[in-house]
């Protein structure tokens, strides 16, 4: 047995005469504790600590999923944010995919010396590294019934040397029906700021252009809609308990409007709309008014990534309300006779994740690749809320959930402080 000095801290103490008296009788005396160094504490929860993604600063888009190109789909309030176009082009908005119904049109330039093409800028740059490949892919067509043909390149626009070309690839698209087409590019230069250059090689044909992706072929696992290998690797190594997902403010949005829907955030992922993020207005000083959710990193690849960390899932939900920092007025949030839509999609997430090909939710997760269930064990509704706004709404869903689903624990929210009033 040995004797330390310990200090005293006190956390979220409410003080009064006897908790000011004792203290005070601590500040004029060391108190010793023995501390037996073979005895055995308390086991600890695995679950006590673990990893809290925030889509904040290009954490999803440009960050962990490893996507690299911004816009890929038009569908941008401006349809060509992150692309620089050049030549003869046009945006049409009749395409393949419902939800982002956007293309491009690359037709003739006016000379045969000229050129028609399109660029994306990436996230602050299209990056790449020496002697590794990365998948493009795009769904096109020719609107003639013809054939045209595309080079696609890795560029270097900082580059003093001859060419900028630092790996590229030719694709030739043929008919009037849309279809996916893929090549592989392998770049010989390591490029920090780099940028995809799409050029029209035969001019004669127009080519209709839409989804276009660019992936390094080396992600997490080996996922064809993957995550960045380095940073996940990173995250694993953390050996985290428990995975909290999408986010924290976000869940709530600036407005209703902008809330995360995991709903949208599923399926194929050339049918995923656009979401404004939340954190696109919030800090003039850091304004990006580019910062829009592809929902490429949605709920499944979440839930996916969650089983291969070994974590938890705890994805969390809106309750019904916006922002309440934002948003003052209580017609900002869902009146409580109207919240069902909202306890349908909690219900609905738990049989996503949990359900038999014999329920609606699990065979579309089981469509999407996984016919194993996620086993779902806890579910989290609202995000920094408090007050009645919060327990008014909270209570219905529990009521649902604790009906349907009893085993699933449910996680509150307290609000962005300890003072904050639960059920």
């Amino acid at each position: 047995m040995k004797n330390f000095i310990v200090p005293i801290i006190l956390i979220n103490v409410f003080l009064n005469n006897s908790t000011l008296n004792a203290y005070n009788s601590w500040e004029k005396e060391n108190i010793k504790f023995q501390v037996d160094l073979k005895g055995e504490g308390i086991e600890i929860p695995k679950t006590l600590y673990g990893i809290f993604f925030e889509d904040i600063n290009f954490a999803a888009d440009g960050g962990l999923y490893a996507e690299k190109i911004k816009n890929r789909s038009f569908d941008f309030p401006n349809p060509l944010t992150g692309w620089i176009p050049f030549g003869e082009f046009e945006i049409l908005n009749d395409g393949p995919f419902e939800k982002n119904p956007n293309f491009l049109r690359l037709k003739s330039p006016d000379h045969h010396e000229k050129h028609t093409g399109i660029e994306n800028e990436g996230f602050f740059g299209v990056s790449f590294e020496k002697d590794k490949e990365y998948r493009f892919s795009v769904w096109a067509k020719v609107p003639s019934d013809g054939k045209a043909k595309l080079k696609v390149q890795l560029t270097d626009p900082g580059s003093l040397s001859e060419s900028q070309d630092m790996g590229s690839s030719y694709m030739e698209i043929e008919g009037k029906d849309w279809k996916k087409y893929s090549t592989l590019i392998k770049a010989h230069e390591t490029v920090s700021k780099g940028r995809l250059t799409i050029f029209l090689v035969k001019p004669e044909e127009a080519v209709d252009l839409e989804h276009v992706s660019l992936f390094p072929i080396d992600t997490w696992k080996g996922h064809e809609n993957g995550l960045r290998k380095d940073l996940v690797e990173k995250l694993d190594s953390l050996h985290p308990g428990v995975l909290r997902f999408p986010g924290g403010c976000i869940v709530e949005g600036t407005d209703l409007n902008s809330r995360y829907q995991w709903k949208n955030s599923i399926g194929p992922i050339e049918n995923r709309p656009l979401n404004e993020n939340r954190w696109q207005y919030t800090f003039p000083q850091r304004f990006y008014p580019d910062y829009y959710q592809s929902y490429g990193l949605g709920f499944y690849e979440f839930f996916l990534l969650s089983e291969e960390l070994g974590a938890e899932p705890l994805p969390v939900l809106s309750v019904g309300l916006s922002c309440q920092f934002q948003n003052k007025d209580e017609k900002a949030h869902v009146p409580i006779d109207s919240l069902q839509p909202y306890i349908d999609d909690a219900l609905d997430l738990i049989e996503f994740a949990n359900g038999d090909s014999d329920s609606y939710w699990g065979k579309v997760r089981i469509g999407m690749g996984h016919p194993e269930p996620f086993n779902l064990k806890y579910i989290g509704l609202g995000n920094e809320q408090w007050d009645t706004l919060y327990t008014q709404r909270l209570k219905p869903f529990v009521k649902a959930i604790k009906e349907k689903y009893p085993e699933i624990k449910i996680i509150g929210s307290s609000g962005p402080d300890s003072e904050g009033r639960t059920i």
